[in-house]
């Protein structure tokens, strides 16, 4: 989707904490530069963003893990950022999982 290039199979052995604050990192600056009018930056995070939920959601089927959760959370990010209808708690959900991989480190 863009030009985004990783590692999906490093990123699939990280830890579910790992890779859900790392989204919700790409999240906020998405949501940070559609507030501030950026479309470029907006944009280019949220297609970063997309990127990375897609790899996790690929990487939670192959191990066997339920994605449900994680494709309503990529549906609510992409409709706060392709409409008017911003979810104000999105980059929190993303986030308190960077805050329990910090806390487990």
């Amino acid at each position: 989707m863009s030009k985004h290039v990783f590692d999906e199979a490093s990123w699939a052995s990280q830890s579910v904490f790992w890779q859900m604050g790392n989204i919700g990192s790409e999240v906020g600056r998405a949501l940070r530069g559609r507030q501030q009018g950026n479309e470029k930056r907006a944009l280019s995070a949220f297609y970063r963003g997309i990127d990375l939920i897609n790899a996790t959601v690929n990487a939670w089927l192959s191990q066997g893990k339920d994605p449900y959760e994680l494709l309503i959370a990529r549906e609510q990010f992409a409709k706060s950022m392709l409409t008017d209808e911003v979810d104000e708690t999105l980059e929190k959900y993303f986030m308190d999982f960077a805050i329990a991989e910090r806390l487990n480190q």
